[in-house]
């Protein structure tokens, strides 16, 4: 079995002393003794098809939960926050674990592996942020996914919870005083500027010196479409908003192949990015649509599964395709997305997180997320964030979409099927 090295932490404080807590950027410590297990991703479908089903939950949660916006536009990651929840749960215990199996649909063992899995997988498209050029979205998809674990240096952390991440989640541990607001807080922010490219320049939760842990998954998708759009062809059209307006605004246009798929109530296509990846966009019927609640928003969990169903029979065929250019962002608290879930005991319990750090209780959780869409690609990025205290001349097309209304879009890495960000356009211009 291949295998990489990673972190081993026995403890927090017993670590103290590699490291300068005062010091701007603290040190990531990993010692001998653990290795990264590199798994097959074949070898869990049951459990992907579970975090698939997981992940459209948390994206239905986020979506009418609607973030800090007012326009009704959303952009999250149910991907990053999975990852996030995950890591969690390999520190839970007694009535959370069992809580957080249950509502976030968790596969029964084989859990934190299957999510090396998927971790391995997006892998494959890893590159460095700050080295793309945003207006020329690359060729080759990058996709960054970074974990990071800040505890304080004063209180003992979980040997089995630290053995955990390093073996699945290819994290050690950052040593850091949070009563040291001046040098702490500047080294969690550049963690979340580095691994985001400066697109999130900070940590999504306020900062609070009373914290004793704080988690984060970091997500960064950049790719250029398969065939780009001419911008000579954008132009300005019409936009019927979710509040009924009927606005101008640039509207992009291509022909090409791609997957095509409808039902009852919807039409969607899954617009190909240069390689492994797709923009599934999905247009609602809209019979139903209010300014405070546009059909785009009204998608369940179940209709997002039984749409990606559909996409896996689906033929390639030649669409034209309307598609107006957004660029958004979406900041969420976490503590009432999860509370609406029913994660109640998990977001209350001060017994449940001891594998973690002695009666530890979550204090915050956050999520920035942003994205831009353009003629010649997309790039976007999220931040999530779990604190806690202890105490040719084309022929004609066969189908043609406009999406000139309200509607929902989603980032899909094709090979787990997970949406890696989720988000609703009712406006395009704000």
């Amino acid at each position: 079995m291949k295998t990489i090295r990673a972190a081993r932490i026995a403890t927090a404080g017993a670590l103290v002393a590699l490291t300068a807590c005062s010091a701007p950027a603290p040190e990531l410590l990993t010692a001998d003794g653990v290795e990264r297990v590199s798994v097959d991703r074949a070898d869990y479908p049951a459990e992907l098809r579970s975090f698939r089903a997981s992940a459209f939950g948390l994206g239905e949660a986020l979506l009418t939960d609607g973030g800090d916006g007012f326009t009704g536009n959303v952009v999250s990651s149910p991907t990053s926050l999975l990852i996030a929840l995950a890591m969690l749960r390999a520190g839970a215990s007694g009535e959370s674990a069992a809580e957080m199996d249950n509502i976030l649909k968790f596969p029964a063992d084989r859990r934190d592996e299957a999510m090396n899995a998927v971790l391995g997988s997006l892998e494959k498209f890893d590159g460095d942020p700050g080295s793309v050029d945003e207006d020329n979205p690359p060729r080759k998809p990058v996709m960054h996914a970074a974990n990071g674990l800040f505890v304080d240096k004063g209180v003992p952390t979980g040997e089995s919870f630290l053995d955990t991440l390093a073996r699945h989640y290819g994290t050690g541990v950052y040593p850091v005083d949070f009563r040291n607001e001046g040098a702490t807080k500047p080294a969690i922010d550049a963690w979340v500027n580095r691994n985001t490219g400066g697109r999130i320049k900070e940590a999504p939760a306020k900062y609070d010196p009373e914290n004793t842990f704080s988690l984060l998954n970091a997500l960064y998708f950049a790719s250029a479409w398969s065939d780009p759009f001419d911008p000579n062809a954008t132009s300005d059209l019409p936009f019927t908003t979710a509040a009924g307006e009927e606005i101008e605004a640039p509207a992009m246009h291509n022909e090409l192949e791609m997957k095509y798929a409808e039902g009852a109530g919807w039409s969607a296509v899954d617009l190909p990015y240069a390689d492994g990846f797709v923009m599934r966009l999905v247009l609602p019927e809209d019979p139903n649509s209010t300014p405070d609640r546009p059909a785009a928003a009204a998608l369940t969990a179940e209709r997002l599964t039984e749409i990606a169903d559909t996409f896996d029979a689906s033929p390639l065929e030649s669409v034209r395709i309307q598609l107006p250019r957004w660029d958004h962002k979406s900041s969420f608290d976490l503590r009432k997305v999860l509370g609406a879930l029913g994660l109640v005991k998990t977001l209350n319990t001060a017994e449940d997180f001891n594998n973690i750090q002695p009666d530890m209780k979550i204090t915050q959780a956050a999520q920035a997320a942003n994205i831009t869409v353009a003629e010649k690609g997309t790039v976007a990025a999220a931040v999530t964030q779990i604190n806690g205290m202890a105490s040719g001349a084309p022929a004609e097309p066969e189908r043609t979409i406009n999406f000139d209304r309200p509607f929902h879009y989603q980032i899909v890495h094709i090979e787990t099927g997970l949406p890696l960000f989720m988000g609703i356009v009712a406006d395009p211009r704000s």
